[in-house]
């Protein structure tokens, strides 16, 4: 079984080294940027108030929340839920990170198509994460003996599928915050030349784990893809 799932092991190596690397270098250019203080010096806190407000968002609130790198836009709860550093700080990383998020507000109360159609998928990727590589792994080990398991497997290549979907599908949306919070910086003067460059550059490498997350699914995907259906009888 390990010689028939070498080709696995590759890919995930792969992926996780790609991934490492991309991080590394994420986490990088947030620190370089943390140094480029604001001249305007509001915090990230601030920031991602004054967008809500100049986009009408009454009903958002701004809190923090702990870790590095842990902001998210909560949906259900209508939270901007910013890391500790992004809330407090006043840099061009933090202007980044809080607007991004924003972003995402602004696509909920927009209904943006892309993130209503991911919303709508979370509660079957929560089932499909777990059960997935089971299924697969599983079904794949059992195909030799019955043929339940090539069924089995199927299943878990279908719930593979979903992921993957919604990996893709994760990429307009988190391209589609950034431009939002870019073109608001820009727009409303909130940042120098200098930081708006900096605010950029960030939120470009904070896209590209998503795009090595998304390559990687499809890559796995189609691996499986090939071993289950190459042994079809």
């Amino acid at each position: 079984m390990f010689s028939g799932y070498m080709g696995y092991y590759v890919i995930a190596g792969i992926i996780a080294l790609v991934s490492g690397l991309v991080s590394s270098r994420l986490k990088s250019k947030f620190n370089h940027y943390s140094k480029l203080h604001l001249q305007n010096g509001m915090s990230g806190a601030e920031i991602a108030q004054k967008m809500l407000d100049d986009n009408g968002i009454r009903d958002v609130q701004v809190i923090s929340t702990p870790g590095m790198l842990t902001d998210h836009y909560n949906p259900r709860k209508k939270t901007v839920n910013l890391s500790e550093g992004v809330y407090n700080q006043r840099n061009a990383a933090a202007a980044a990170v809080a607007a991004h998020e924003v972003g995402h507000a602004i696509q909920h109360a927009t209904a943006y198509s892309w993130l209503t159609m991911r919303s709508k998928l979370v509660p079957m990727v929560g089932i499909a994460s777990k059960m997935s590589m089971w299924a697969i792994m599983g079904g794949v080990a059992l195909m030799a003996t019955m043929k339940l398991g090539q069924t089995i497997a199927l299943i878990g290549l279908a719930l593979y599928a979903v992921s993957t979907l919604f990996s893709f599908i994760t990429l307009p949306v988190e391209y589609d915050a950034s431009k939002r919070a870019l073109v608001w910086l820009e727009d409303t003067n909130m940042l120098t030349g200098e930081e708006h460059a900096g605010a950029k550059d960030a939120l470009k490498w904070a896209a590209r784990t998503y795009v090595v997350a998304a390559i990687g699914s499809l890559a796995t995907l189609l691996y499986f893809a090939v071993q289950i259906l190459g042994r079809r009888r």
